[in-house]
């Protein structure tokens, strides 16, 4: 018998968890389109554009879009476009109404306390035993 003693630790097999990064939307500025695609017109040889394209890590449907938008004539559209719906614009009488809707709050509000504090008055008055008068009742 050997002196040493193998001693074999045994863990259980647990996979390692890798946690990718978000994978966020590529954007181009309209000065990179412009100068993309004046390189990929003046490409005259087989094979190099393929060649820009995988330099820049590009797809050819980014060319097709960019020329698009060239011989469109937009230039806003060669900048990216900020996605998601578009902004209502605002009607200028809502800020109005808004304050008119508060103000109505608030002065249920102080009717409603003031009914309270009448309730209150009537009951205190009946517990001291003296009558007031009702609406509407005279003398």
């Amino acid at each position: 018998m050997s002196s040493q003693h193998d001693v074999a630790v045994l863990r259980p097999a647990v996979p390692e968890v890798e946690v990718l990064a978000k994978a966020s939307r590529r954007r181009f500025t309209a000065e990179y389109k412009r100068k993309i695609l004046r390189e990929a017109d003046a490409c005259r040889e087989p094979g190099t554009i393929g060649a820009l394209l995988r330099r820049e890590g590009l797809y050819s449907s980014h060319l097709t879009t960019w020329r698009g938008q060239r011989e469109r004539g937009e230039l806003a559209g060669l900048t990216p476009k900020k996605r998601g719906p578009a902004p209502q614009p605002k009607n200028p009488l809502a800020a109005k109404v808004a304050a008119l809707e508060r103000e109505v709050t608030r002065y249920k509000v102080r009717a409603e306390r003031a009914e309270a504090l009448v309730d209150l008055q009537k009951k205190v008055a009946e517990l001291l035993g003296t009558a007031q008068p009702q609406t509407g009742e005279t003398r």
